[in-house]
């Protein structure tokens, strides 16, 4: 009898929720008027986003996609920082309820060790969002 852990390692869970992301980029991709070009354009958000945050830290980095994306749902920016922070929050968070899982306010509340984490634990999930985006979205 196999004695095989069923238990995911972090980075199996960073996986799935990045592959999560991109399915739902091609779902919602589906409602919209041009679906292509919202593709090709998260797309190249998601590989342009872990050298900003690099570049510029990871609160300038939200700030960029909160106002690019001006709170449209059909947004890229939107659509990208919602994944990001829905994701780090639910890492970095002592409860799941806190800055109402939004990662930019989290930031704005919080320490530099704290501040540092959730960087280290967005460039992680990044890492997997850009990788699956190149995988299943068309490029510009």
């Amino acid at each position: 009898m196999s004695t095989k852990s069923l238990q995911k390692t972090l980075e199996q869970k960073r996986a799935e929720r990045a592959w999560t992301c991109v399915q739902e980029v091609l779902s919602q991709a589906q409602n919209l008027e041009d679906p292509e070009s919202f593709k090709k354009k998260y797309n190249s958000l998601a590989r342009k986003v872990p050298m900003l945050v690099l570049t510029n830290g990871l609160g300038q980095t939200l700030a960029f996609l909160k106002a690019k994306g001006k709170n449209d749902p059909a947004n890229e920016h939107t659509v990208l920082f919602r994944h990001l922070s829905n994701w780090v929050v639910s890492q970095v968070a002592p409860s799941p309820t806190a800055s109402n899982g939004d990662l930019l306010q989290w930031v704005l509340e919080n320490d530099s060790v704290a501040y540092r984490r959730a960087t280290t634990e967005a460039l992680a999930f990044l890492t997997w969002l850009k990788r699956f985006a190149e995988a299943e979205l068309p490029e510009d």
